[in-house]
């Protein structure tokens, strides 16, 4: 039986200000030993350029609306955490050029726009599950990402620094201005798709299925411009936004303005932040600090996440049920999610609520080796976009993106895939500093999947 719908919870009567969640009880967050030096740092983020625009975000906003109704599909992905040595040209080209080919397939496929979203251009920071790491007796803070400190187990190199907050928005700079000049300069143009290909992707077991649908989509672009006559300039560019778990909040605050001609509050340090699953206390302070701006938002579920008290975080986070404002991202775990997640979709369904289902197979799926790396089979990952997929079609629900950890480099993170890894492999090429990723090949794998099943359930 069906509980009993609990009462809302009602926004708090006192106005939202950018740095309200100051008087909330904030978890995962740095100590750091100057505080003078972090009040002088945080004044010049203040002060520097926002990273995207209000125009971005609003527009994104619509696509993720189109993408709850079953218009459209999104695609987010990108590193566990990005790492102030990758901004570099070649590591942000190869993760561009996997999402493309990605939502090649499933454009192909699905015969619906993608919705592109990065996990990049700000994802340095990292939640943890202890506030120190201890090796053989020498306790020291633990490492929390670039933004905040360094991964070396030095005494210095842990020690939380606020001029890395500096740091992190220059180089998230650099990488928006790199993939916006691609993208202007025609890389993801439809016309060459071909272009996207990554160096070692003849190698891949999956690059003939790919190459069929580069030529179908070559043959269908010059065949529709036969027809109307002219070259279609709108195939020579795609949006694409970024996002970033939004989980050091006197980084975000500072990133926090008003625009003109637009209402509310804006985070421009980028266009889709979320919370995760160890910052989502209805109480807390990254709550708070959502409920405000005027981003479209996302917050990760987990297995332990009750239908009244995901009822009641929708109505402090989305009050209003704007269309596109809110997604849900459940990261069950291959094992759970049968049982976990229908409960969730049929109270969520019953209210009527409006939020975009995305499914994370990646975080619930974790575990570690007899070698000692921390990986996931790609079969798990697999068999939970499946069980999504199968589970929102039987509750009358609609799943409509995923949420995936990837890369574009010719990693050993995960096993299994077209290419069966091992656990031998992991030592070949192992490169996440928290994480372990999808390399290119099980990325493209996995689009494939989503096309074939999405397409049954569609049927």
């Amino acid at each position: 039986m069906a509980s009993a719908r609990v009462e809302p919870i009602r926004p708090s009567v006192a106005p939202w200000t950018p740095d309200g969640w100051r008087t909330h009880p904030a978890v995962q967050m740095p100590t750091y030993p100057d505080a003078a030096e972090l009040v002088a740092c945080l004044d010049e983020l203040k002060s520097l350029p926002p990273l995207v625009t209000s125009r971005e975000i609003l527009s994104l906003k619509q696509q993720l609306a189109d993408a709850q109704e079953g218009r459209a599909f999104l695609l987010q992905g990108g590193d566990c955490a990005e790492t102030f040595s990758e901004c570099s040209s070649d590591t942000i080209t190869n993760r561009l050029k996997v999402l493309l080919q990605m939502s090649l397939v499933l454009v192909h496929g699905l015969k619906l726009p993608v919705v592109r979203v990065g996990r990049f251009a700000g994802q340095y920071a990292k939640p943890r599950s202890a506030d120190s790491e201890t090796r053989e007796e020498v306790s020291l803070p633990s490492y929390r990402g670039d933004i905040v400190n360094s991964p070396e187990f030095t005494e210095s190199a842990r020690r939380p620094d606020p001029r890395r907050m500096i740091k992190a928005h220059a180089r998230s700079a650099m990488t928006m201005n790199f993939v916006r000049s691609l993208i202007d300069g025609g890389f993801a143009d439809l016309h060459h798709p071909e272009f996207w290909s990554l160096g070692w992707v003849g190698q891949s077991p999956n690059a003939a299925e790919y190459q069929k649908m580069v030529t179908a989509i070559g043959d269908a672009v010059r065949f529709t411009e036969i027809l109307v006559g002219r070259r279609m300039q709108s195939l020579s560019r795609v949006a694409f936004h970024t996002s970033h778990e939004a989980l050091l909040l006197p980084y975000e605050e500072s990133q926090t303005r008003q625009v003109p001609r637009a209402d509310g509050w804006f985070n421009l340090s980028t266009h889709f932040p979320w919370i995760g699953m160890r910052t989502a206390a209805l109480d807390g302070a990254h709550v708070e600090y959502f409920r405000g701006i005027a981003n479209p938002i996302a917050v990760k579920i987990g297995p332990s996440v009750t239908p009244d008290a995901l009822l009641r975080l929708i109505d402090v986070l989305n009050p209003h049920d704007e269309p596109g404002r809110l997604g849900l991202i459940h990261r069950m775990g291959v094992g759970q999610i049968a049982d976990k997640l229908p409960p969730l979709l049929e109270a969520v369904r019953r209210e009527g609520r409006r939020v975009l289902w995305i499914c994370d197979p990646m975080h619930g799926n974790t575990e570690s080796t007899s070698n000692g790396y921390k990986t996931r089979r790609f079969r798990n990952i697999r068999d939970e976009i499946e069980q999504a997929f199968d589970l929102h079609a039987a509750a009358g629900t609609r799943l409509g993106g995923v949420h995936l950890e990837l890369t574009g480099e010719n990693v050993t993170e995960c096993l299994g895939g077209a290419r069966q890894l091992t656990e031998a492999d992991l030592q070949r090429d192992y490169r996440s500093t928290v994480d372990p990723r999808l390399n290119y090949e099980q990325s493209l794998e996995i689009a494939m999947l989503i096309v074939q099943k999405r397409g049954v359930i569609a049927a």
